[in-house]
């Protein structure tokens, strides 16, 4: 096994220096990460990114395309084959067909390979033609990545954290019964094993729907191929001392060792390792809508995330010796579209008040983040409406029934901590105001040749994440 083991570092070593040195000397390569917890709308910013990307006329914040250096864009095979193709196609057309919906949210990792070839800027450009930059985006869920905080527990105090954070929830209340019915101490039954890890299941995907976001083990939300092993079978237990042979106790424990070896590892390892720019998505509308505990909830999640980051600068001999380190994150809260201008401002200074802790110790470690508000494909269009003699400021657009109606969702604080205040402090409710918030679906486009679908500041994330390479 250590043989095995060490064998299998040379040879990912090996592997890692010559796709570094080939990135440096030939053709520069940008690792994208795109994450984001439930409903932020991964697919949907993907899609409608690489779409604007090959059709850029609707991309003016990309300052490459504004100073006219990018010759073509194109999308190639990806260089990883044992990882699922992104289903770009597909999804661009559930996006821009004549009866459009959204497509099928993120179940697990993918790929995508676009290919730039563009002339370098500044005093390069007059001496060198143009070169070929390639942006590998890999999507993967929210969830997994805050799995990564489990390598550093075990099983008996990742149990307590749990116990002790649901107790309150009422979604929890079946799966606590039946935790504290069962005794870790007897000889392991399968079907007790199997009922405990279903019910721990069910709350974990009822606590999602009610908006929390420390739902982990995240292969419980997104099974895929696991679905029914072992390594999905286990489930937080009311455990103290240690651990009898053949207990209920020590299979579990046992198995979440395994989750962690055979299932966290591999994804750090093989994709999140890997990435050297990140876009984090939130949807911050949508937890403000859900009250101020779905809200702080969101807080600690983006702080758990980052942490799960080794941010710094990629230099090309720290690079070789110690491996991709992510040098730009971004913080996207998504569904701009739902609000009128006006208040796009407000809803960035929520998100930068969301993620400041997290932020602050990324920037400290060298990496550059950013945080702004955005809408990857614009769902309304704007209008003000007399209501009470006052003019407020709304949204069109077509719901999920077909039907069309406008919307005020209310007016956001302009000190975010009036929300995040009430959050930290526990309120049940918001004290002066009430936001609401309404699910769109896409509208009917008509794009002309060289546009891609409509965006809200997709230009501007593009720009920080990849302008500097381009």
């Amino acid at each position: 096994m250590v043989i095995s083991s060490l064998a299998d570092s040379v040879v990912r070593g090996v592997e890692s220096v010559g796709d570094t040195v080939s990135e440096a000397f030939f053709e520069p390569v940008i690792r994208l990460g795109v994450t984001g917890l439930a409903r932020s709308g991964k697919t949907v910013f993907i899609t409608s990114l690489v779409a604007n990307l090959l059709d850029r006329g609707r991309m003016p914040g990309l300052v490459a395309q504004q100073e006219g250096r990018i010759n073509a864009v194109y999308l190639q095979p990806q260089p990883d084959d044992t990882v699922p193709r992104f289903d770009y196609e597909n999804h661009l057309a559930a996006l821009t067909g004549p009866q459009p919906h959204w497509p099928d949210s993120t179940r697990a990792v993918s790929e995508l390979r676009l290919s730039f070839k563009a002339r370098p800027s500044g005093l390069l450009s007059g001496l060198q033609g143009p070169r070929t930059v390639h942006l590998d985006i890999v999507d993967y869920p929210g969830e997994w990545l805050l799995d990564l905080a489990l390598l550093d527990k075990t099983y008996e105090a990742w149990s307590a954290e749990t116990l002790e954070r649901i107790t309150a929830r009422p979604q929890a209340a079946t799966f606590l019964t039946q935790a504290n019915a069962a005794d870790p101490a007897d000889t392991h039954d399968e079907p007790t094993a199997q009922a405990l890890a279903k019910a721990f299941a069910e709350y974990l995907n009822a606590a999602r729907d009610a908006g929390f976001y420390d739902c982990t083990p995240g292969r419980f939300l997104l099974p895929g191929d696991l679905a029914g092993s072992p390594v999905l079978t286990f489930a937080p237990l009311p455990v103290d001392g240690p651990a009898p042979r053949r207990s209920l106790h020590r299979e579990m424990a046992r198995r979440f060792e395994a989750y962690k070896s055979q299932v966290v590892k591999p994804f750090f390892r093989d994709h999140f390792a890997r990435i050297d720019r990140q876009v984090v998505l939130v949807d911050a509308l949508g937890a403000i809508h859900k009250g101020p505990q779905a809200v702080e909830d969101m807080r600690r999640a983006m702080a758990d995330i980052l942490s799960a980051f080794r941010p710094g600068r990629n230099a090309w001999l720290s690079r070789l010796l110690l491996g991709k380190r992510v040098e730009r994150i971004l913080f996207a809260a998504t569904k701009a579209d739902h609000l009128h201008h006006q208040q796009h401002q407000r809803l960035t200074h929520i998100m930068e008040a969301l993620i400041r802790d997290a932020r602050d110790r990324a920037s400290f470690a060298g990496a550059d983040t950013t945080a702004l508000s955005m809408a990857s494909l614009r769902a309304t269009t704007e209008e003000m409406r007399l209501h009470d003699g006052v003019e407020l400021p709304c949204v069109r657009g077509t719901l999920m029934d077909g039907k069309q109606a406008a919307f005020y969702p209310g007016e956001l604080p302009d000190d975010p901590l009036k929300l995040l205040g009430a959050a930290r402090n526990g309120a049940e409710g918001w004290l002066d105001a009430e936001y609401g918030f309404m699910s769109f679906a896409p509208a009917k486009l008509t794009l002309r040749p060289g546009d891609g679908p409509p965006h809200i500041r997709l230009d501007r994330a593009a720009q920080f994440l990849i302008g500097d390479r381009l």
